[in-house]
């Protein structure tokens, strides 16, 4: 248990660094100097440490092993809508338009629709990984993802955001 416990720690900190630095490194082509937007690249690299830190630190089985391919697969689908999503967001805050608030709330209940069926994926692929995990491995996802929610709050804060997540900001600039 000690063993696992230093493993995840120790994913934490690998997690934190890149996080912390991305949101401190010089602007990223395509983004502006204080944007803090990350270039696609930059964002598949964080991704693919996620996903790493999530494999770590669950000390998975040959039988989990087989489970995995899924679940990273629907992680790395969600990060790239998310990028995606993001990306056009960037895009349209710097727009000045008219704003029709019926076709906004239309176009947001899509949006939520769509995120909706991106998180229904991922908690089918997720299910059967998670049924299979063990007290010690349940534990250490719910280390890492409190850790991970953490890190998106302190995210936003450092940023002065009154938001509480993109959502809120997709709220105010209706998405195309």
């Amino acid at each position: 248990m000690r063993k696992g416990m230093i493993g995840t720690v120790a994913a934490l900190f690998i997690v934190g660094a890149p996080m912390a630095h991305a949101q401190q490194a010089a602007p990223a082509p395509g983004g502006t100097p204080d944007s803090g937007r990350l270039n696609q690249a930059e964002f598949k690299m964080l991704t693919d440490i996620r996903v790493g830190v999530i494999r770590a630190a669950l000390q998975l089985t040959p039988e989990q092993e087989k489970l995995w391919p899924a679940v990273e697969e629907a992680i790395r689908a969600r990060a790239e809508t998310r990028y995606r999503r993001l990306a056009a967001l960037g895009e349209r805050m710097g727009q000045w338009r008219d704003v029709d608030p019926v076709q906004l709330y239309r176009q947001r209940a899509d949006v939520l629709a769509d995120r909706a069926a991106g998180l229904r994926k991922l908690a089918d692929a997720w299910q059967p990984l998670y049924q299979s995990l063990t007290a010690d491995q349940k534990t250490r996802l719910r280390l890492v993802t409190v850790r991970a929610i953490e890190g998106l709050r302190n995210a936003i804060e450092n940023r002065g955001m009154e938001f509480d997540d993109e959502e809120d900001i997709e709220l105010w600039v209706a998405p195309h």
